[in-house]
C-alpha cells in the first residue's frame, strides 16, 4: 500500500493586477502571500495542492502555514498510508485546531496524488462528474473611473457575470449599483456581496434601494455570526447566500437550522479539502440549498481543484455562476497550461489527478519540510 513519503512546500507572492485589485467591506485584496504544496509518495506519485489564504480574510497565509506544516500537520501523515485521504485528513484535524486553509492545500495534494494513482480526474475520485463546465463571475468594485476600468478589463477578458462589492454606506452602495449596472448592461447577469458589511438594519435599507437595479444575489449582508439577521432578510426580493457564516459542516448545519440562507458559497479553502467540499454540498442540496463556489483569489492549483470539487458538487448552482477564475486577478499565472476557460465557463479536462502541473521555475522552489 502506497504511503506519505515526502512534503514539500514554496511560497509565492503573485502580484496582482491594478486593474482588478478587489475592494470590499473586508477590505482590499492587493496581494496574496499563497503556500504550494506538493507530496510525494512510496510509489513515486506526487499530488499538488495550493494555501490560498489570506490573513485579513481567513487568518492564514503562506508563512503561518509553512509554520503548521512543519510543526503539526507533515508529522501526522507522513509514513501513513495515502488511502484512504479521510484518514489523513482526520489526523490533521488532531494534530492542530483551525487552519482550514493550510489543511486545504494538504488535502487537495493528497487527492490529487490518489486520483493519480487511480488514473482518474479529481472529480471522479470524489464521485463525479455530475457536470463537465462551470459558469463563472467575475468581481468588481470602486465606483467612477475606476469601476468603469475594472468592468472594461473584466469584459475584455472574456467574462459576462459579475458581482459587486458592497458593504459600506447603503444609499453610495445604491449609487455604485446603478453606475455598474449602465456599465455591465440592463439584462447582464450582476450580484451583490457584502462581506458581511452591513448592520440588519442598513442592510434591509440597501435592500430597499438597490432592487429596482435587479441584483441576482445578496451575498453576507451581515455578520457571519448573525443568523437570525440572515434569516429576517429572505423573503425581500433577494436571494440571500451565506459566504463567511459557512466554513465547515458544523457552520453550515447552523445555518440549515436557521433557515438563514437560500444558497451557500462553499470554498476548498474554508473546508480544509475537496473532498469536504463536496460532502457540505451534499447536505447543503439536500436541504434545498443552492451551492456556489465561492474564492479567495485562488491560483491555477486552487483553481482546479474548485473546478474538480464543482463538477463533483450536487445541487450546484444553475442560477449563481461559482468564483473558479484562477490567475485571471494576477499578473502570471503558475501553471504551464492555464485551466480551459473562456470567462464564461470554464471547463474539466480528462487527465489524472488536478490535470495540472507547474511551471518549472515554480516546481524548482519546492523544498521538503523535514
Amino acid at each position: 500500500m502506497s504511503t506519505v513519503e515526502d512534503l514539500e512546500v514554496t511560497a509565492i507572492s503573485p502580484v496582482v493586477r491594478p486593474e482588478l485589485i478587489v475592494a470590499g467591506a473586508r477590505g482590499t485584496h492587493d496581494h496574496s502571500d499563497f503556500l504550494l504544496v506538493r507530496v510525494s509518495t512510496s510509489d513515486g506519485t506526487t499530488g499538488l495542492g495550493e494555501v490560498s489564504a489570506t490573513l485579513q480574510w481567513s487568518g492564514e497565509d503562506a508563512g503561518t502555514a509553512e509554520y503548521l506544516i512543519k510543526k503539526a500537520l507533515a508529522p501526522a501523515i507522513l509514513g501513513r498510508p495515502l488511502v484512504p485521504v479521510a484518514d489523513l485528513e482526520r489526523r490533521m484535524d488532531e494534530a492542530t485546531a483551525g487552519a482550514p486553509f493550510t489543511k486545504a492545500g494538504i488535502s487537495t495534494a493528497l487527492w490529487d496524488a490518489y486520483a493519480r494513482t487511480l488514473g482518474v480526474p479529481l472529480a471522479v475520485a470524489l464521485g463525479g462528474p455530475l457536470r463537465t463546465e462551470v459558469p463563472v463571475k467575475c468581481s468588481l468594485s470602486g465606483s467612477g473611473q475606476r469601476l468603469r476600468h475594472v468592468c472594461q478589463s473584466a469584459f475584455e477578458a472574456g467574462f459576462r457575470s459579475y458581482k459587486l462589492k458592497i458593504g459600506f454606506d447603503p444609499e453610495d452602495d445604491a449609487r455604485r449599483l446603478a453606475e455598474a449596472r449602465k456599465l455591465v448592461g440592463e439584462d447582464t447577469f450582476l450580484g451583490l456581496d457584502a462581506n458581511g458589511g452591513y448592520r440588519p438594519a442598513a442592510a434591509a435599507r440597501a435592500i430597499e434601494l438597490m432592487r429596482d437595479q435587479n441584483p441576482a444575489f445578496l451575498e453576507q449582508p451581515v455578520a457571519p455570526g448573525d443568523l437570525a439577521g440572515m434569516r429576517e432578510l429572505r423573503g425581500r426580493g433577494l436571494s440571500i447566500v451565506a459566504d463567511e457564516s459557512v466554513f465547515g459542516t458544523d457552520d453550515l448545519v447552523s445555518v440549515i437550522r436557521a433557515e438563514a440562507a437560500d444558497a451557500v458559497s462553499l470554498y476548498v479553502g474554508k473546508a480544509a479539502g475537496p473532498g469536504r467540499v463536496v460532502a457540505m454540498a451534499q447536505l447543503a442540496s439536500a436541504f434545498g440549498l443552492d451551492v456556489v463556489l465561492g474564492s479567495n483569489g485562488e491560483l491555477g492549483i486552487g483553481a482546479a481543484a474548485q473546478l474538480h470539487a464543482a463538477c463533483a458538487a450536487p445541487g450546484l448552482s444553475g442560477r449563481i455562476p461559482s468564483d473558479i477564475i484562477g490567475a485571471h486577478y494576477y499578473e502570471r499565472d503558475i501553471l504551464k497550461t492555464p485551466l480551459n476557460s473562456d470567462g464564461r465557463t470554464v471547463r474539466l479536462g480528462d487527465a489524472p489527478g488536478l490535470g495540472v502541473e507547474v511551471a518549472d521555475e515554480i516546481a524548482a522552489g519546492f523544498r521538503s519540510v523535514r
